[in-house]
């Protein structure tokens, strides 16, 4: 079994949506594709057939990653964080002791990642550093270009 991914009732939500869409539209739409390139004649020189059924190969795929992915969801509620320590879904500010920099981070899960909204994964270095960490703690992480110090500002909720 893969390990447990932590995710809100909305990120549930979602994937339950996507996979239903891929389940449903998108085998209906690579059918249609594979139809139509079928009609062109023979398939052994035929490119478009070749390219739908490698398509379809990369659909189905990415229906059973999303399936495993579902099997192994636990849901985690915003209001039953402890926000004494950095822990999955706590929004945790940090200052870069190196450049002095301020950030705020939250921590979620693989699936909800994302550094543009300021959502790292807890199995990123700088997730895995983090958390059990306390207010006032120093956490020092080895990144692929050396090691970060961050010292824990706050954590929220």
């Amino acid at each position: 079994m893969s390990e447990l991914n932590y995710v809100t009732k909305e990120t549930l939500q979602q994937m339950r949506d996507e996979l239903s869409k891929l389940k449903t539209t998108g085998r209906a739409e690579i059918a249609r594709q594979i139809a139509d390139a079928r009609e062109k004649g023979d398939l052994k020189e035929n490119a478009e057939y070749d390219a739908a059924k490698e398509a379809q190969g990369h659909h189905e795929a990415k229906i059973a990653q999303l399936e495993s992915a579902l099997m192994s969801i636990r849901i985690v509620d915003a209001k039953n964080i402890d926000t004494s320590k950095v822990s999955i879904l706590s929004k945790v500010t940090v200052t870069n002791l190196s450049t002095k920099k301020t950030v705020e981070y939250q921590i979620v899960s693989e699936t909800e990642a994302d550094l543009k909204a300021g959502k790292i994964s807890s199995s990123s270095p700088i997730g895995k550093g983090l958390l059990g960490k306390h207010p006032g703690e120093t956490a020092e992480i080895t990144v692929p270009s050396g090691i970060l110090k961050f010292r824990v500002e706050s954590i929220t909720a």
